[in-house]
């Protein structure tokens, strides 16, 4: 997706969530939530504030959970979550503000796996990277291929 429709989306959700949140000065947006999303959120707001200086666009981190918390009570606008929302958060937004949440993708998230230059471990499948952060394999060198 183009960055201009990337903004876009990022207006349309304040567009649908303002209402649902307290009275806030006029030409001012919140976003709170996933830390891992704060740079790129801050990237698109000062790209869409210079051709918008009226609007003031707040970004904060401390998490999805925290976002989804602020959006649910209402103080703020959006909420960033790396993260969907849990059925139950939905609810409590419904119930609370009349309006379902909307969610949209923006970005995908990586994880790179670094094993040291000694260990016998030279590839790992999801299946056996999953072993070991559910600790059901306790050290690299148990999946190690001779």
């Amino acid at each position: 997706m183009k960055l201009r429709g990337l903004l876009a989306t990022l207006v349309g959700i304040s567009s649908l969530l303002l209402s649902a949140a307290p009275a806030r000065a006029a030409g001012a947006i919140t976003i709170k939530g996933s830390d891992t999303m704060v740079i790129l959120g801050q990237r698109w707001a000062e790209h869409y504030m210079k051709s918008n200086p009226e609007i003031s666009i707040q970004i904060t981190g401390g998490g999805s959970g925290v976002g989804i918390a602020a959006l649910i009570n209402g103080s703020t606008n959006i909420c960033q979550a790396s993260r969907p929302m849990k059925p139950e958060e939905k609810k409590k937004v419904k119930d609370k503000h009349g309006k379902d949440p909307v969610e949209f993708e923006v970005a995908l998230d990586g994880l790179a796996v670094f094993v040291h230059e000694s260990s016998k471990l030279q590839e790992i499948s999801l299946p056996e990277l999953k072993s070991i952060y559910t600790a059901k394999v306790k050290t690299w060198s148990a999946l190690a291929k001779p």
